[in-house]
């Protein structure tokens, strides 16, 4: 699994990297939110529940591995989407909130079930 997280925490930090070229290049930053989400929920998250698989749970397979991974993926996608479509006015706030408080959820769940993995690991060691 830290494979897995590794890849896309270097996707998510592509990505955001891009997203704030474009910014610079047209002087516009009204993406800045969405920018910011991107590296930190994406990136950060993801390359720290890398290294969380890889030092602490090199061996921990299963269900909630799984889960815990799509979780966050699928999470960090709608909020980052999201906050894309709100901020850059496609979307008007009442039509999008709703997915920005499930993603938001998601994404808690997913860390929340990463540190129960974490736990759970310690204490059989």
């Amino acid at each position: 699994m830290d494979r897995k997280y590794l890849l896309t925490a270097l996707g998510y930090a592509a990505l955001g990297m891009i997203l704030g070229i474009v910014m610079a290049a047209s002087h516009n930053h009204i993406q800045h939110v969405t920018h910011a989400h991107i590296l930190l929920v994406g990136f950060v998250v993801s390359f720290v529940y890398a290294v969380c698989y890889r030092v602490w749970l090199p061996d921990v397979t299963g269900t909630l591995v799984t889960v815990q991974f799509v979780a966050h993926q699928l999470g960090t996608l709608g909020m980052v989407t999201g906050l894309f479509l709100l901020y850059g006015q496609f979307v008007p706030l009442a039509t999008i909130e709703p997915v920005l408080a499930i993603s938001s959820i998601i994404v808690l769940l997913a860390m929340v079930l990463m540190k129960w993995l974490v736990i759970r690991n310690l204490r059989k060691a």
